[in-house]
């Protein structure tokens, strides 16, 4: 079975959590997309819900689906929030970002009764950090920020490459809050929840791809089938 459809069952799973009346937060990336086309589906068949997409990506995608929507001006909180994960470890902390809409994708899952991660099983991981850390940054005094980072990752014993993702046109990436990105390649997170603290702490972070106790399930499909983890 190929990555996609493995993604897609991961989220047909997720989609059993659904309930008729629920206010849900809607993810970003390959396998949240798959998400919000079975609920489309779901949608036109008579299910009652309302979303709160965590980018502009999916708000569009969520609007072609059918899928209405509301923002977190309107509603208090969130029943359940779905989205995808770059890392998942076992105590279900997740590394988030590498679509670039990792500040809307915390704001959401943080307004969420609960959040589901799904994913194919080759984002589980012993250890945070095989994948860059994504944190988004105020453009405004980037070197200082940058200096800044580097003294958090070695108060965690942490180290490695910043690197400034660009964009397609080959400028500065820019997400939907106006921010730039910078990847941090650590290869292997030590402490991740005292490093989310220290970047959540620098004033020139406006945050970091670092869930720390927000997810309470993960999907995860792979070629033996469906696995759901429940936090710890």
């Amino acid at each position: 079975m190929n990555m996609d459809a493995l993604k897609r069952q991961a989220a047909a799973r997720a989609l059993e959590e659904v309930r008729d009346g629920m206010k849900l937060g809607l993810g970003t990336g390959s396998t949240a997309k798959h998400f919000v086309d079975l609920l489309g589906e779901k949608v036109r068949a008579g299910l009652n819900v309302v979303g709160v997409p965590t980018s502009e990506a999916t708000r569009i995608q969520a609007e072609q689906c059918g899928v209405p929507l509301t923002t977190l001006d309107e509603v208090d909180r969130l029943d359940l929030t779905v989205d995808g994960a770059d890392e998942i470890d076992p105590a279900l902390n997740l590394i988030k970002g590498g679509g670039g809409a990792l500040l809307r994708e915390k704001i959401v899952a943080a307004a969420s009764d609960r959040m589901i991660v799904i994913a194919d099983d080759s984002k589980w991981v012993d250890v945070l950090g095989r994948f860059p850390l994504p944190v988004e940054l105020v453009p405004f005094g980037l070197a200082a920020t940058r200096r800044a980072m580097a003294g958090a990752f070695a108060e965690t014993g942490n180290s490695g490459q910043m690197v400034l993702r660009k964009g397609k046109d080959g400028h500065a990436f820019v997400t939907d809050g106006g921010h730039w990105i910078v990847d941090a390649q650590l290869g292997r997170i030590s402490d991740a929840p005292r490093l989310a603290g220290l970047l959540t702490s620098i004033p020139g972070v406006a945050e970091h791809g670092l869930f720390i106790g927000l997810a309470s399930l993960a999907v995860l499909a792979g070629s033996q089938g469906i696995r759901v983890i429940e936090r710890r």
